[in-house]
């Protein structure tokens, strides 16, 4: 496959894996580069020099292209950012913040950049600021997520109406189906988190990692929305989430609630009871845990099982 996607980042296929706090490290970011997609690392959850760990180290996995995802509002991304330009990177994926702030930056240095927005404010901001290419998040993403709450199905016409920036589509895509549903929509190439976590290189745990698995539809919802909306597994902690914001809660107050290392806490070392569990409502569609090689290659067979269909469609 070759389209402007897999031209910019030099990819044989338009899949990025998406860059997920707790999930994302470097194994799982070689795994998905080396099977021709582009893989993330997370760096959400990171300490400087645990960013720059996970880099060496997948710099030593591949001999393909791999990049970083950067959250601009959470802490060290100024420390960040200077380690991707001494590691030399050649893609960054800025999120959660304003495309202004390091773009100018990062291209100085040869560096490739994408930042993931939720409407078409932002996308004509990425234009503006020099942005080389754009992921359209929708409301069915886990992780954090636009406060519009746009679904991805309405979000990525509109951004493709209001940019001609590489465009990527996110959110509730976990099947070759919903990528061709993407193009279909106008994007160039699809970010998948979700189905990612659950591989056999993901860094969750697996008690978490089978949870997805085990996952219902409508066992997810939208919540945090005063602090950071973000979507979450109803579990004991999902439920003082939503206690508190209908009995009306501050930022302050959810902010205590969440506290330090509660998405620590469920992804990482598998608290299925009080920890933060953030995934995508496309988790009930995850039925296996499978390395990540085997997740882009069905991923690509079963986009064109659907392409094909659409082709053969009589009128």
């Amino acid at each position: 496959m070759t389209n402007r996607i897999t031209e910019l980042f030099n990819i044989k296929y338009p899949i990025i894996q998406a860059g997920m706090v707790w999930c994302s490290g470097w194994r799982l970011a070689a795994a998905v580069s080396n099977a021709g997609g582009l893989g993330l690392i997370g760096s959400g959850s990171m300490k400087p020099e645990i960013l720059r760990e996970h880099i060496q180290k997948c710099k030593a996995a591949i001999q393909k292209p791999f990049g970083v995802n950067v959250p601009i509002a959470l802490g060290y991304s100024d420390e960040f950012i200077k380690i991707i330009i001494d590691e030399k990177i050649p893609i960054v994926f800025t999120s959660a913040g304003s495309p202004a702030k390091y773009t100018k930056l990062l291209k100085e240095n040869g560096i490739i950049v994408v930042h993931v927005i939720a409407n078409t404010k932002f996308a004509k901001k990425c234009e503006e600021v020099g942005v080389d290419a754009i992921v359209a998040e929708g409301f069915e993403a886990g992780g954090h997520n636009g406060i519009e709450e746009t679904t991805t199905m309405a979000l990525i016409p509109m951004v493709r109406r209001a940019t001609s920036l590489p465009l990527i589509a996110a959110g509730g895509i976990a099947t070759g189906s919903a990528m061709a549903a993407a193009f279909a929509l106008g994007a160039d190439g699809i970010q998948v988190g979700t189905r990612f976590v659950a591989s056999t290189e993901s860094s969750a745990h697996e008690s978490f990692k089978q949870r997805i698995v085990n996952l219902k539809d409508g066992e997810t919802k939208l919540s945090l929305k005063k602090v950071m909306p973000v979507r979450l597994i109803k579990n004991s902690f999902y439920e003082q989430v939503q206690a508190a914001e209908n009995r009306g809660a501050s930022p302050e107050e959810l902010k205590e609630l969440l506290g330090h290392g509660r998405s620590r806490k469920g992804m990482f070392e598998g608290d299925l009871v009080d920890g933060e569990l953030e995934i995508g409502q496309a988790a009930s569609l995850v039925k296996e845990i499978k390395p990540a090689a085997e997740i882009v290659k069905e991923l690509i067979t079963d986009f064109m099982i659907a392409k094909n269909k659409l082709q053969n469609i009589n009128f």
